[in-house]
């Protein structure tokens, strides 16, 4: 799907591929299907945080190659480290912001209320993507919190990458509860399909959203 300067494509779970301005951008890359040269090389990383299935070595080692950017929590670091690439590595926390040449990304909070598999005082995250024409927000493993009324100013070309699949995150009614505040130009499910939630899930968030007037659309992996 390609809107304005902006291509996005979804590629299972939480992962997705953008290009910005003919720059490669991954956001927590997982199961990436294909074979090493079959995958554009990243320009950009962003990893929300270390949990497996959002910082995954082996999925890293098929996209990086050498001066691959990657924006990612403190405690990925180990992981990275790894890598046989000498990649660029950018620690943020919530609040933290870098500007690149083609777009701003900025660390929103990232948490459950009330669930402790994402824990406030971990300080993982997610993503605000900042462009001239379209603003992108990737939420990482979060549930909807009071920081995500930081969204609103961007609502006019605001698209939303939200979690629909429960357990870990929002399901699908809190993520549409979380767009139908936002009101934002395009929303996304995303965190279903691979290890909770079903395609089910992603179809009622986007029913719930259209029936308030919302624009909102499931992603095919690769679209």
């Amino acid at each position: 799907m390609k809107i304005k300067n902006i291509e996005i494509n979804w590629l299972g779970h939480a992962a997705f591929m953008l290009n910005i301005k003919g720059k490669v951008v991954y956001i927590d890359p997982f199961k990436l299907i294909g074979k090493t040269d079959e995958l554009p090389k990243a320009d950009y990383v962003l990893i929300t945080h270390s949990h497996y299935d959002h910082c995954s070595i082996e999925d890293l080692m098929k996209i990086v190659d050498d001066n691959t950017i990657i924006v990612m929590t403190a405690d990925c670091q180990s992981k990275i480290m790894k890598l046989n690439k000498r990649v660029d590595m950018k620690i943020v926390q919530p609040g933290v912001s870098y500007k690149f040449n083609e777009f701003e990304v900025e660390a929103l909070p990232a948490y459950n209320i009330g669930k402790t598999f994402h824990e406030r005082i971990q300080a993982w995250v997610g993503y605000l993507i900042k462009t001239d024409d379209i603003t992108v927000y990737h939420a990482g493993d979060t549930d909807m919190v009071p920081e995500q009324q930081k969204l609103k100013p961007y609502a006019s070309k605001l698209i939303m990458l939200v979690p629909v699949g429960g357990t870990y995150t929002m399901d699908w009614k809190e993520a549409a509860n979380l767009v139908k505040d936002i009101k934002p130009f395009l929303a996304i499910p995303m965190h279903y399909g691979t290890l909770v939630g079903s395609e089910e899930d992603a179809n009622n968030f986007v029913k719930e959203c259209t029936s308030a007037g919302l624009n909102a659309v499931v992603l095919n992996k690769g679209e």
